[in-house]
């Protein structure tokens, strides 16, 4: 700013100084005498003047001619000057022009469009960090994996586009099927931007579909830390994948971890129907049989399931049938009213034999919300009330066409699983299954298939869950963990 002023100060000082000149001239007559070395010169005025002013014109055109030459050879050196400016302006220009022209390719899908005006961009710019992204994008879109590669790869020699790089190549292990390499470039990424929502999904998938559920552990703690899941819901995660990290130490025959694992996910989430039956059976195994019994009433309380009343009938699987029905009486007050407590008290009274008390549980469960289950209870309670076969068979023909009631279904696809899984068999999705009732048209072609067809064997299937003695068949892993249990300890 001060050099400005000092130049605009100069400019004026000449004019002046010009001005000051041309008014003296005119104002001394016909002639100006110039005395200089003991010689007197005389001029006239007009011509001094005129040769004044010709004489300032060739010494600013000297220095003039004299800048330009001095700009030329600098240009020609390699320095920065007006030429260079105006040549760097104007391949910048072209360069973001091309740029800009690329990312609108990329945009619109013309991935060999892209890769053309992006090495014209690349020409222009020299600037690799620009140019380098948009032609491995162009490339991905045209199918050019090998280009694609190359570009990514050479992203990873800067740290600002090293992150960019490990996505794109991560991207392209995806594309090809190389789940451990992903993995391996997802854990890279991570660690470059461990709160990148992208990478935190990716790496979490990754893991799960790999079964590597203690770091999905830790995937799912950062989500939580960078605000991508909420608190309860990434609860809720970390205990369906500790029950998943309990089932794989129980199969692989660490039964102190998996029962630590399986207590922890129980915990974390009491409403967790697997892991509460999980926890229970661990508790079992070790003779902590108040111990199971509070787990499992507990999650009765919210979330009743016939799985957990199995495991309830696991603790004393010799009592009698009047035992049965007062024990179990603990479990059903937790939540009275709902479904699975009607239909479990009404399968106690069946075996109990108290068919009339059977009636009373059930209520009008047949006739208002009729399901396969509800109405082959209701044929054996009508069977053991000495009803004739006709009224029988009328109750088994309406099971076999009535719907079996909830199941586990997919929130996200809708589909029908016919055992709780941490991942939907049919799409994938994680902890995605809900205990339901389907939706219309959506029960399995197995349900009316599975029923008996005579009433006494409704009778006996219906109260195999509370029946002294009788194992059912969601125990028969716990029996394979029994034995090798006795076996250590």
């Amino acid at each position: 700013m001060l050099t400005s002023l000092f130049r605009i100060l100069f400019f004026l000082a000449c004019i002046a100084a010009v001005v000051f000149g041309v008014t003296f001239l005119l104002d001394t007559g016909d002639e100006v005498r110039l005395s200089f070395g003991g010689q007197e010169y005389i001029f006239e005025p007009l011509p001094a003047l005129i040769f004044c002013v010709i004489l300032f014109a060739a010494i600013w055109l000297f220095f003039c001619l004299l800048t330009l030459l001095f700009a030329v050879f600098r240009f020609f050196n390699g320095d920065e000057t007006a030429f260079s400016r105006y040549f760097t302006r104007n391949r910048e220009r072209k360069g973001y022009e091309a740029l800009g022209d690329g990312m609108v390719a990329l945009a619109a899908g013309e991935g060999r469009l892209a890769l053309t005006k992006a090495a014209r961009a690349e020409r222009y710019l020299e600037n690799p960090e620009l140019t380098n992204l948009i032609n491995a994008q162009a490339a991905e879109i045209a199918d050019d994996t090998k280009r694609a590669q190359k570009y990514y790869k050479s992203l990873l020699e800067s740290d600002r586009t090293r992150f960019v790089g490990v996505q794109g190549l991560m991207r392209q292990k995806l594309t090809e099927g190389d789940a451990d390499t992903a993995l391996k470039l997802a854990e890279k990424a991570f660690a470059l931007r461990p709160r990148h929502g992208s990478t935190l999904e990716t790496l979490f998938r990754l893991q799960t579909d790999k079964g590597d559920w203690t770091n999905a552990r830790q995937t799912v703690a950062a989500k939580v830390r960078a605000n991508i899941l909420p608190r309860d819901v990434g609860k809720r995660r970390e205990a369906v994948l500790a029950l998943e990290d309990a089932r794989a130490l129980l199969d692989g025959g660490d039964f102190p971890a998996g029962k630590e694992a399986a207590l922890y996910a129980n915990r974390t989430s009491p409403d967790l129907i697997p892991a509460a039956r999980l926890a229970a059976e661990m508790q079992i195994l070790d003779g902590k049989k108040k111990a199971a019994a509070k787990i499992l009433k507990k999650t009765w309380a919210s979330r009743p399931h016939p799985d957990l009343a199995a495991t309830f009938a696991e603790i004393e699987p010799e009592e009698t049938p009047q035992a049965r029905v007062s024990r179990f009486s603990r479990l059903i007050r937790q939540n009275p009213e709902h479904m699975e407590s009607r239909l479990l008290n009404a399968k106690l009274m069946l075996t109990a034999e108290d068919f009339p008390a059977a009636r009373r549980a059930l209520g009008k469960m047949a006739e208002e919300t009729p399901t396969s289950r509800s109405l082959a209870i209701m044929a054996a309670i009508e069977k053991g009330e000495g009803a004739d076969d006709a009224v029988v068979r009328t109750w088994l023909a309406k099971a076999l066409n009535a719907s079996r009631g909830p199941r586990w279904i997919c929130e996200k696809c809708s589909g029908l699983q016919g055992v709780w899984t941490a991942k939907c068999g049919n799409c994938a999705a994680f902890d995605a299954l809900e205990w339901r009732n389907p939706p219309a048209g959506a029960e399995s072609d197995d349900g009316p298939a599975a029923l008996p067809i005579m009433a006494g064997v409704v009778a006996a299937d219906a109260t195999d869950a509370a029946t002294p003695g009788k194992v059912p068949e969601s125990a028969a892993p716990r029996q394979e963990y029994q034995k090798t249990h006795t076996m250590i300890r």
